[in-house]
């Protein structure tokens, strides 16, 4: 165990830190239900978006990204747009300002300005999208806290420690034995002391994982000068063709092992899946979770389209600092690291944590220690928020005791979050390791969500009939899939995913009589979307002869394009620094720059509430 007093004094400092932070925010918190889940709507962009940033900064992510960037290189930054990354682009652009303008304090409090309150189908769309929140808020949470246990366990070996402890734990579950203990910190700040507190946190590990990111990317720098990685052909390369072609077999032979397990040989269908995905994936908005809970907090629909452009910014340069700094020196010193897991398997995504033990000096070790617990900590915290959201606005509010007083409502919050949390602990004791998770979430949960989620912004005739039947088809269907396909396996049928989900949205649409057109109305007015409402607009313009349609299709998708190249040079940028290749760099400096004047006229000085 590589761990001095000093590493672990500023570990301690920071738990320490994060439970006054919880105590101080406590009284502003147990003001109202909506200081407590929204922050009273009054905290600044830039605040939000920092702290939404730190919360996408997650420790499994990360771990999974690093392995990703060890084994594909430079050709690994197109595999997280599984997520897909650039919906924030798209909610950058468009989206969250569509979304804020509703005020609503949750997803499916949104669904009543959408569909309103009466009519066919109108309870079951309240009912599965609060499902469909609280099943994704417990896979994240499942998803970092089994990241966070494979991340201690290298620093803390089991042996140095069950010598201490009145009981025993199977070596399969030391991971989730260090991931429950760490959960309780998280759990304290964010439960007490609510979205103020969550945000202030995230703010400090941002702050920290700023300084421990450019530490090692120049740590990384000054290793790499006059040494050469033993890499294959193509690793220094974004662009692919039809197939990846890398040949690990003659530098890491097990490397192949893992490109052929993950699938991703045949890049190029892997990637026109992706982006097909993604791109309808993008159009449905955020997914009710932390990201969608950051958005409807801002305190304008102008803030809420800065915030999500934000969180590009100031997220992608740092995390891939990181990344990249971590994957050189991963490389420089691969024959020095053990990375076989307790079966006996090499496991990749064991680089992250043997790398900063092995060969990070004392200080920093503590310092990135604490940054990756302070990223568990944020996603934890605010998948947390999310969920008591849902739970306590959505179903106690709204159904069990409309009137609850204050004392009431926050006491709720309180026992809510220990009851998800506790939930979320015991359903990690049946995961088996971070990509399945990813794989579920992604393929399975959201697979099934986008059909119907695409439809609610841009299709008048669209109801919650439609929309329940297409949730419910969607989201059967791809678990359905997933008990005979993973991965990216999983991915090839997406189409007929999507395609049976949208047949379920639209036939249960016709099914039910159009949504009241009051509630259309004032829907239509308050958010004014692009896409197919003429009839619609026809009715409000008998109101308001002087409303005209969004016109802005063109110019938002032409952003959009902007924005997805920006966000990729904003990736690639801190690779090609520490790489040391100076042409690639300069040209991404360049069309970045370019990006930015342009999106300067046509996004940022045309942004209105």
């Amino acid at each position: 165990m590589k761990l001095t007093l000093i590493d672990c004094l500023i570990v301690i400092a920071y738990l320490l830190v994060m439970i006054l932070i919880g105590l101080r925010y406590r009284k502003k918190a147990r003001q109202d239900q909506q200081s407590y889940l929204m922050g009273g709507k009054s905290l600044s962009w830039y605040k939000l978006g920092l702290s939404d940033a730190s919360d996408m900064f997650d420790i499994s992510g990360t771990m999974w990204m690093v392995s990703l960037c060890f084994v594909y290189g430079m050709k690994s930054l197109w595999i997280p747009w599984l997520w897909p990354v650039f919906n924030q682009v798209f909610l950058m652009m468009y989206l969250s300002k569509w979304l804020r303008r509703s005020n609503a304090t949750t997803g499916a409090e949104w669904l009543a300005t959408r569909f309103g309150n009466s009519g066919k189908g109108v309870k079951g769309s309240h009912k599965v999208v609060i499902a469909f929140a609280l099943i994704g808020c417990l896979g994240f949470m499942v998803y970092g806290f089994i990241g966070l246990g494979k991340f201690i366990e290298i620093f803390v070996p089991w042996e140095n420690v069950k010598n201490y402890l009145p009981f025993n734990v199977p070596p399969h579950y030391v991971a989730h034995f260090y991931g429950i203990v760490l959960t309780f910190f998280a759990m304290f700040y964010s439960i007490i002391g609510g979205l103020h507190s969550i945000v202030l946190g995230d703010m400090i590990k941002y702050g920290i994982m700023t300084v421990a990111s450019f530490s090692i990317a120049i740590i990384a720098y000054i290793k790499l000068q006059g040494q050469t990685l033993a890499v294959p052909d193509g690793w220094y390369s974004p662009f692919f063709g039809t197939r990846l072609s890398l040949d690990w077999s003659h530098i890491i032979a097990e490397v192949n092992a893992k490109i052929e397990s993950d699938g991703y040989t045949l890049f190029g269908a892997f990637f026109m899946m992706m982006l097909f995905k993604g791109v309808f994936a993008s159009l449905a908005g955020p997914a009710p979770n932390y990201d969608m809970q950051k958005i409807l907090s801002t305190r304008s629909p102008k803030e809420a389209s800065k915030m999500s452009g934000f969180v590009s910014i100031i997220l992608l340069p740092i995390r891939y600092s990181l990344i990249i700094g971590l994957t050189v020196l991963g490389l420089l010193y691969y024959n020095q690291m053990n990375l076989q897991s307790a079966d006996g398997a090499i496991d990749f995504e064991r680089i992250l944590p043997v790398t900063i033990n092995s060969f990070l000096p004392v200080g920093l070790v503590g310092l990135v220690l604490t940054g990756l617990l302070g990223a568990f900590m944020g996603t934890f915290s605010g998948t947390l928020n999310a969920a008591q959201a849902y739970i306590v606005n959505d179903i106690y509010l709204k159904y069990i005791h409309p009137g609850a007083p204050n004392k009431k409502v926050i006491l709720m919050n309180y026992i809510v979050g220990t009851l998800v949390v506790i939930t979320g602990i015991v359903l990690g004791f049946f995961v088996k390791d971070i990509n399945h998770v990813l794989q579920w979430i992604v393929s399975a949960l959201y697979g099934g969500y986008i059909a119907a989620n695409v439809l609610k912004w841009y299709w008048w005739r669209f109801n919650a009939n439609g929309f329940f039947w297409g949730m419910l088809s969607g989201v059967a269907a791809a678990l359905i899939f997933t008990r005979f396909f993973e991965g990216v396996e999983f991915l090839y049928f997406f189409p007929l995913l999507f395609a049976i989900s949208l047949a379920g949205s639209i036939a249960g649409t016709y099914a039910a009589p159009p949504t009241d057109m009051k509630v259309l109305k004032q829907f239509y007015s308050t958010v004014h979307p692009w896409g197919f409402w003429k009839p619609v607009l026809q009715e409000v313009q008998k109101d308001n002869p002087a409303f005209g349609p969004n016109t802005n299709f063109r110019r938002d998708m032409f952003n959009v394009v902007l924005g997805i190249i920006a966000q990729l040079c904003l990736t690639i940028l801190p690779m090609y620094l520490i790489l040391s290749r100076t042409v690639p760099l300069l040209i991404t400096i360049l069309i970045l720059a370019i990006i930015v004047v342009i999106l300067k006229k046509t996004w940022w000085d045309k942004l209105t509430d």
